[in-house]
């Protein structure tokens, strides 16, 4: 109660706020145990949120002070969506609080009950699909999210026009092959692991239409939208959209096959059989179905606020509250999920050759960009002072939370979100970038939040992803722990690729500070930290600033704040960076606004980083200021204890969410081979689930018997590989790895391509390139391109060595990602004596040895 009560002190001071234990006779009180058929009191409670929605309808206009509807602890099990407009609001500048305990529960959940052993599957389970429910994409287990059964594809397969040919028929004996789901997974090409999807911060997913002895028929409209584009005429390759590759040919071999019962193989999976209506389970070894809360997502919506420009849903707060087991059924359907960026799709029959491409094709719909936004499990559009304080967003389907068009004043503060499905917080939209009253999205704050463990289904989601709005802050959040980008602002920039001005807008004024965001990007590629792009504002004085933020530990290939496509007039100052995979801030923009060939105007100044940049002007870049990182422990205290969420908030870190359980599996496991060992690398896991790693556990399968083999989760964090000794030359070997902390093992990841122990070859790597040093008070920030030719194996790590004698190894997952598209490389050197002239040789490792290497000189 007392975290409860310093939240809403702090953001409803001086309002006449009840506790659960008391309030005005115009109160509203629901447990789970009252009746509707009372009137609603503290003695006499009512049962539903429906019912209490009702009653405050009736009291709102009379309001003499805040309306606080009490809802005790428990589980409140929605039959339908609790669906707001604007007579759920505040009257007489007063306001309708909806107040949880910190233990209540909005769930759109079923419980599975009836489980039997399934005669014949040692270990599996069975039970009756709960009553009115069609579909789910979701299962938990005492709070613990489980995996849809998935696994490789048993066939080869060839793209066609419609879908694939096969290498055999085994699919068409597959149950149910049209719930069966192809799933594309992104991200940069590396060592054994090909580049698919379309684009590397992409995770498209589509639903198989049908199958006939050997050919796979893919679901419509989500096969033409996810391997279609229309291509400009007059520019070779450039889709008119402007955004991913051109030619989609090798994004059409899936990397995996989803929702498949005769992947139903590992304990921890389930599946749907939605023909029989019965629910499969491989439970775990701890657990005991007789006596465990089982659920499964019904609802699509838990809250959904439906205000409009005229008469927008006002003056509401919901404090106190957990929204847990919602579900989100569009993935399922023939549109599947055809994703562009950060969880917009494309969708429609004709989508792939109309949708949002106004200007640019005969029949384009408007506005540019306006691709399919993910839903939000709990939304508000048209919403105008509502607040979301002391909550839990967990165990969603979609979004967690949408704050749509003509969001104003609205804040979501002191809140957790994790488990979820997609993105976290969405602010505003992409359908009107020149919104006008009402529709306008302006003075959000997203504010002391923490954000974790997600997206867990769409990987391409971002915790918190603002769309076209003015006067929005984004401040004091912690991030961590997620699949790709910690925040996104911005869009429609695209247009610069073919020579044109970015998207006009309404956005201005937004900020993003003060934020700790780490170990982002997990799992795909090409984003940051913070990731904006579009035109922020009417000049540097009014466009969006990220400030005092700090961000590290970054494990994809991007930036720590990534300026992005026609990104002009943004302010990047004073922030914490290091441990990025490429650059702290990048990149730079041609403006096509003027002609006057200058680049989109940025401000960077007075940042502690490692990327080192001279101070200059690069036709509009202005650079200024900035201090070079000699080491994290170097970057000012002041600013490091002011990033994150702020001391009256410190207790969203520790709040115990339910689900504690074993990690989740890595992804995107790569290998390659030498004499009697393997080298292997992954994705690390984005759910730790309640606990932190401890180690990976590594297992290679090929010979007469597995060879396993640990590393310390430290250790790998710091060099991106490990090794597997005792293998077999000759032999050829797959590779899974599996999680570990104090709650257990978890389960082991998709299986590597195969890989055959023996000699590689004795050929070392060629020079690495563009070596450039830029110093510093006391150290020197280098740079240099990884070699164009690695030998007979991929890189590993590299050598530096100075002139004054010392030898520093570099390893971490930036020298294994960057190589194969020769993105730079730098490392801070510190130590260094002022006025001091030095040489730095640097040298490409490889699994034979070290290669040729390159020099710079520079003076201290």
């Amino acid at each position: 109660m007392g975290a409860i009560c310093l939240a809403t002190g702090l953001l409803g001071a001086g309002s006449a706020i009840a506790d659960q234990w008391g309030g005005s006779r115009q109160d509203v009180y629901v447990t789970p145990y009252g009746s509707d058929h009372a009137p609603g009191t503290q003695f006499r409670p009512v049962r539903t949120v429906e019912r209490a929605q009702e009653l405050v309808r009736q009291r709102a206009p009379r309001l003499t002070a805040d309306l606080t509807v009490h809802l005790a602890p428990g589980v409140f099990r929605l039959e339908k969506p609790l669906v707001l407009d604007s007579r759920d609001s505040g009257a007489n500048g007063h306001r309708i609080i909806w107040q949880g305990s910190g233990q209540t529960v909005l769930s759109g959940g079923r419980q599975v009950a009836g489980w039997r052993p399934v005669p014949g599957r040692a270990g599996l389970y069975s039970a009756p699909e709960p009553a009115g429910m069609d579909n789910t994409r979701q299962l938990y287990v005492n709070g613990v999210r489980e995996q849809r059964a998935q696994g490789p594809l048993p066939v080869s397969l060839k793209a066609t026009a419609t879908g694939y040919t096969a290498s055999a028929d085994t699919l068409a004996h597959w149950r149910n092959p049209s719930d069966i789901e192809m799933v594309y997974t992104a991200g940069e090409a590396l060592w054994n692991v090909e580049r698919a999807g379309l684009g590397q911060w992409t995770e498209p997913r589509c639903p198989i239409g049908s199958v006939s002895g050997t050919t796979v028929t893919m679901a419509q409209p989500c096969w033409d939208n996810s391997t279609r584009r229309v291509v400009f005429p007059d520019i070779p390759g450039r889709t008119v959209n402007m955004v991913g590759p051109g030619d989609l040919t090798n994004g059409r071999q899936p990397s995996y096959v989803d929702n498949a019962y005769e992947l139903l193989d590992t304990p921890g999976e389930w599946y749907l059989d939605r023909a029989a209506r019965t629910i499969y389970y491989l439970p775990r070894a701890h657990e005991d179905l007789r006596h465990a809360d089982v659920e499964v997502p019904a609802l699509e919506k838990l809250v959904d606020g439906r205000g409009t420009a005229a008469a927008p849903v006002h003056d509401v707060a919901f404090r106190g509250l957990q929204f847990s087991y919602a579900t989100w059924l569009t993935p399922s359907s023939p549109e599947g999920f055809s994703e562009i960026q950060a969880g917009y799709t494309i969708t429609g029959p004709t989508g792939y050759a109309t949708q949002g491409l106004c200007q640019f094709v005969a029949g384009g719909t408007c506005p540019y960009a306006d691709w399919t936004k993910e839903p939000g499990n709990v939304s508000v559009s048209h919403a105008q002072r509502v607040e979301f304080s002391d909550d839990v967003f967990t165990h969603l389907g979609a979004a967690g939370l949408e704050l749509g068009d003509g969001a104003k004043d609205t804040t979501v503060a002191g809140s957790v979100f994790t488990d979820i499905s997609g993105n976290g917080v969405e602010v505003g939209g992409v359908d009107q970038p020149q919104a006008g009253g009402g529709d306008v999205t302006s003075g959000v704050r997203v504010v002391d939040n923490h954000l974790y463990g997600l997206p867990r289904e769409f990987h391409g989601g971002v915790p918190i992803v603002n769309g076209y709005s003015q006067h929005d802050t984004i401040a004091h959040n912690q991030i961590d722990h997620v699949a790709y980008s910690g925040i996104s602002v911005g869009w429609g920039g695209w247009p610069d690729k073919i020579g044109k001005p970015a998207t006009p807008n309404v956005s201005h004024d937004n900020v993003v500070s003060d934020n700790l965001i780490h170990d982002y990007m997990l799992s795909l590629d090409d984003g940051g930290g913070i990731y904006t792009q579009g035109i922020t504002g009417t000049s540097l004085a009014d466009g969006e600033k990220v400030t005092g933020n700090v961000i590290h530990d970054q494990w994809g290939l991007g930036k720590s704040v990534y300026t992005d496509n026609g990104n002009t007039y943004e302010t990047v100052s004073g922030n914490v960076l290091y441990n990025a995979a490429y650059a702290n801030v990048g990149s730079t923009h041609k403006d096509y606004r003027d002609g006057l060939g200058n680049n989109d105007p940025t401000l960077i100044q007075g940042n502690y980083w490692e990327q080192g940049d001279r101070d200059g002007d690069n036709k509009g870049v202005v650079t200024t200021g900035n201090h070079l990182l000699s080491s994290p422990s170097a970057a000012p205290a002041a600013v490091v204890a002011n990033a994150g969420v702020e001391p009256a908030y410190r207790w969203v870190l520790y709040r115990p969410v339910d689900g504690r359980s074993a990690p989740d599996a890595p992804s995107r496991v790569g290998t390659f081979a030498v004499a009697g060992k393997l080298y292997a690398t992954w994705n690390p896991t984005v759910a730790e689930n309640g606990s932190p790693l401890t180690e990976y556990v590594i297992t290679a399968t090929g010979g007469a018997h597995p060879v396993t083999t640990t590393i310390p989760a430290a250790q790998f964090q710091r060099t991106g590989y490990a090794e597997v000794p005792g293998l077999a030359d000759g032999t050829a070997y797959t590779v899974t790895v599996a999680a570990r902390s104090a709650l257990g093992t978890g389960l082991p990841s998709l299986p590597s391509a195969a890989v055959t122990a023996g000699s590689p070859g004795t050929r070392t790597a060629d020079a690495p390139t563009g070596a450039k040093a830029l110093p510093g008070a006391d150290a020197v920030s280098l740079h240099w391109t990884p070699p164009a030719v690695t030998g007979d194996t991929p890189v590993l790590g590299y050598r530096i060595t100075v002139s004054d004698g010392r030898t520093i190894p570099v390893t971490g997952r930036d020298a294994l990602v960057s190589q194969p598209t020769a993105k730079g490389m730098t490392r801070v050197v510190a130590g260094l004596k002022p006025g001091t002239r030095y040489t730095f040789t640097i040298a490409a490792v490889t699994g034979v040895g070290t290669g040729a290497p390159v020099s710079v000189t520079v003076v201290a």
